[in-house]
């Protein structure tokens, strides 16, 4: 019994070894190890795309869990506050300060931006719909 046990052991690290040669899936590091791994994510994602059939779904899977662990711990995100949401969308949506009427006039909006007046209940309703985003990015 031991020594199919050892057999199969064998056997196990062998394809450990065969996959970890291809695709790392240990705790990311250092920038070596997340490039590598970003590299080899990006490889999957071409392959699996959201098919969370295919069978090399859960290596996608396990490997952007790896990823998104490092990104938190070395780069996190910063705060945001909904004056900087507001800013985000103008600049995606190429608006100026005269194109949000539902915030007032032009000098009522550039108070808000440059952070004299705070956005109202009834602002963060507007823009909210507006932009079709949920009323939390805002508060």
């Amino acid at each position: 019994m031991e020594a199919m046990t050892s057999v199969a052991t064998q056997r196990i690290v062998e394809a450990w070894d065969a996959l970890q040669s291809h695709i790392p899936i240990a705790p990311i590091r250092n920038e070596r190890q997340y490039d590598q791994a970003i590299t080899k994510l990006n490889e999957l994602l071409d392959v699996v795309g959201d098919n969370d059939a295919h069978p090399l779904y859960e290596i996608l899977d396990t490997l952007g869990t790896l990823v998104h662990a490092y990104e938190e711990s070395h780069y996190p995100a910063p705060e945001v506050t909904g004056i900087g949401v507001l800013k985000f969308l103008m600049e995606e949506h190429q608006l100026t300060p005269a194109n949000l009427p539902e915030l007032g006039n032009e000098q009522a909006v550039n108070e808000l931006l440059a952070g004299k007046r705070e956005l109202t209940l009834e602002n963060v309703r507007s823009l909210s719909q507006r932009f079709d985003v949920t009323a939390a990015s805002f508060i």
